[in-house]
């Protein structure tokens, strides 16, 4: 499993809360294009964000399910790609000090063709865009910091 950490000035509440917003995934996880629709629920267990991800024009439609939800500590997805497969995606959210918090994004792929090809490339792969992904999930979560 590929795990990478950030630490982001902002409350775990306040990170979780663009979690918790589905419509902003694709303005922050790499590789997201595009965010079709979002249950109600979201993110409740059992809930779906329905998305494309990948360049046009070969991006590919799936959703991403809630498979555990402990906000503002904790939410697990499972990310679908399919052809490709899917991926579990781990997101830990702990205080650290006054008013940061420490996220830690694990990712693992789970079943398809990308479970069968696991090479170092594909964790080096993984491991840069899911610092990304952070980066970007930071820069959202600190601008709304700033906007209270």
């Amino acid at each position: 499993m590929a795990i990478v950490e950030k630490v982001i000035d902002a409350s775990p509440q306040q990170v979780f809360d663009v979690l918790a917003d589905g419509w902003t995934y694709s303005d922050w996880v790499v590789g997201t294009a595009h965010v079709r629709d979002v249950d109600d629920a979201w993110p409740r267990v059992g809930s779906q964000l329905h998305h494309r991800a990948g360049p046009w024009p070969f991006s590919l439609q799936d959703a991403s399910t809630v498979l555990l939800s402990e906000p503002p500590h904790r939410l697990v997805l499972r990310a679908g790609l399919w052809p490709a497969g899917e991926a579990i995606v781990t997101f830990t959210l702990d205080p650290v000090g006054d008013g940061a918090t420490r996220v830690r994004i694990g990712e693992d792929f789970a079943a398809g063709p990308l479970r069968w090809i696991r090479t170092k490339l594909n964790d080096v792969v993984l491991h840069l865009r899911n610092r990304e992904t952070l980066n970007r999930l930071s820069d959202i979560a600190t601008r709304q910091t700033d906007k209270r």
